[in-house]
């Protein structure tokens, strides 16, 4: 049962209770009239007519033949006769009927003798008078008794009503208001994020059915808040995992300049722990550490924008090795809704590590002092020789080696300038254009001893070859492979002693053709494996020579990634070293 219907129930209880009072109360005050109106029109109509009777008969009594007194008494007689109402009261009348007959009989003989009869009608009438008072005085008292019957009955249902008014009084409001206290109480607990106070169900009515809506709301707003912490608390994770990981040192200040952030990066540039720097004014900090004051003095600067661009690099020590930063400023602004203005809440600054661009541009730098020394060495050998061919006398022997020596730094510059194409080439993303066809790499190792065969007299170095007959073709470009080789190649002469051995050896890995160049030189730290293969890299051995442009094993290694291969290095300091590369077997 709904809460209206109860409501409706009550009031409708309410609204019988009070009109069967008021019935029942109606219906007594009718009885009572009723009563108290046959009391008058019967009872008291015979005693008024008895006194009217005495009367006349009194004026009989003083005057026997009073034609006033006997009408007066014949007609009250008359009108009793009329209103006969109790039991023996019609004896009565007819005794006096006849006693009144007979005195007129004797009135009639002698008008001034008092008749016999009057003394019997003068007691009928009394006895008749006192007939009616006593049944008046009856039913008075009866009537008496049912109004105090009917008070108490009235009493009685009034004080149910009342009872019963102060049951749905006490009742009725506070099952109304007391699952409204429940609500609040329970919208109280989710207005402090407490979504655990359900409202119990204890009905099926309007409040039951709020209480499980409600219930259901709180129920949906727990799942919702799970799912958007846990999704708050990975978006949280993720942002300080970034921060964290960042190789950009990351300071955030308020608007007051409180540090808000620092994360690790920035803390070991610093020397300090986060608990020395997070929550603390920057004015303090500062005063601590000199290289936090060096952060800070753009945001002081007049033009900060100005300052934070000439900001020269930051030169910091880390683990005995220096490293270059560039201080970068960006304001936090937000939307303040309430003043419609955009207002500043805080400052980031960030160290980013540009130490590989420093290094780059070193390299860069060598590479181009490189590239100088080893145009300007050809070049001064050519127009040194070209000065002495100049001579009118020089023999034609002397004349001969040396046109062969400029031919020589010729092909060396030619050599060096397809190197610097190359690597324009590739960083211009035009890759490299490949020709493949089945290939003898006897063939290919063969063109290249002979293109280094000069090298070789020159430093008595010998070259041998372990080349197997039943080695398979392999797919591959000719030039790009016998440039590669060739490169090892003067690699390994200008690294090899005076009078060593070269090996150059070949066989079947697989699917793949592996060659191998195999030197005695110096040999090469396990660190610098992956270095060598690197542009613009360069190695100095012990004697001091510095090798060539540095881009040579980094083009190498293009060329036969390109192919499908793989080249790489195997060498220790002092055992030599042997480049290895694959290239891959032509499917037959």
């Amino acid at each position: 049962m709904n809460l209206k219907t109860k409501i409706t129930l009550g009031f409708v209880a309410m609204l019988a209770l009070l009109l069967s009072i008021g019935g029942y109360a109606f219906y007594t005050v009718r009885q009572l009239d009723e009563k108290s109106r046959n009391i008058l029109k019967d009872n008291l109509y015979s005693v008024n007519l008895g006194q009217q009777m005495l009367r006349g008969l009194d004026a009989l009594g003083r005057e026997p033949g009073s034609v006033a007194g006997l009408r007066l008494f014949r007609e009250s007689l008359t009108r009793e006769a009329g209103n006969i109402t109790e039991p023996g009261e019609r004896e009565l009348v007819d005794s006096l009927t006849q006693q009144s007959a007979a005195y007129e009989r004797d009135i009639s003989r002698d008008a001034r003798a008092l008749p016999p009869a009057w003394t019997p009608l003068r007691a009928q009438t009394l006895r008749m008078m006192e007939l009616n008072t006593a049944v008046l005085i009856r039913k008075n008292n009866l009537a008496n008794h049912y109004a105090e019957q009917a008070n108490r009955n009235l009493v009685l249902c009034i004080t149910l009503a009342a009872l019963l008014g102060l049951g749905f009084v006490a009742s009725v409001p506070e099952a109304a208001v007391q699952p409204l206290r429940k609500l609040s109480a329970a919208l109280a607990h989710a207005t402090a994020r407490d979504f655990a106070a359900t409202i119990p169900q204890e009905s099926q009515d309007e409040f039951g059915a709020v209480a499980q809506a409600f219930n259901k709301m709180l129920s949906e707003l727990r799942a919702y808040r799970s799912s958007t912490a846990a999704e708050l608390l990975t978006a949280r994770n993720r942002a300080a995992s970034i921060i964290n990981t960042l190789d950009e040192g990351l300071l955030v200040l308020d608007e007051n300049r409180h540090i808000l952030l620092a994360n690790p990066v920035m803390c070991e540039l610093l020397g300090l722990p986060p608990d020395k720097l997070v929550g603390r004014p920057a004015a303090i900090v500062r005063l601590e550490n000199d290289l936090f004051q060096t952060l800070l003095q753009p945001l002081d600067a007049p033009n900060r924008e100005q300052a934070v661009a000439e900001a020269p690099v930051l030169t910091i020590t880390q683990r005995g090795e220096e490293a270059f930063y560039r201080l970068a400023v960006q304001d936090l602004v937000s939307f303040n809704e309430a003043s419609d203005k955009t207002e500043l809440v805080g400052q980031l600054l960030t160290l980013r590590n540009v130490s590989d661009f420093k290094k780059l541009d070193q390299v860069k730098s060598n590479f181009l002092a490189t590239v100088s020394h080893e145009f300007k060495t050809p070049l001064s050998s050519i127009n040194l020789s070209l000065k002495v061919l100049q001579k009118d006398n020089l023999p034609p022997e002397e004349r001969q080696d040396i046109t062969v020596g400029i031919q020589r730094e010729t092909q060396r510059l030619q050599r060096l300038v397809s190197e610097l194409l190359d690597v324009s080439r590739l960083d211009s993303g035009q890759g490299i254009q490949l020709n493949f066809v089945p290939t003898q790499l006897a063939d290919v190792v063969h063109f290249a001893e002979a293109t280094v065969q000069a090298q070789l007299a020159n430093k008595q170095l010998t070259l041998h070859l372990a080349l197997p007959p039943d080695l398979p073709p392999a797919r591959a470009d000719v030039e790009k492979t016998t440039w590669v080789l060739i490169n090892l190649l003067a690699n390994a002469i200008r690294y090899s002693p005076i009078g060593e051995s070269i090996g150059v050896r070949a066989a079947r890995a697989g699917k793949f053709v592996q060659v191998t160049v195999q030197d005695h030189g110096p040999g090469i730290a396990a660190e610098h494996h992956d270095k060598i293969f690197q542009r613009f890299a360069q190695l100095p051995d012990k004697a001091g020579y510095t090798g060539g442009s540095g881009l040579g094993l980094s083009i190498a290694r293009e060329f036969i990634t390109t192919q499908g291969g793989r080249l790489w290095v195997e060498s220790e300091l002092g055992s030599g070293s042997a480049f290895h590369f694959t290239l891959p077997v032509v499917v037959g």
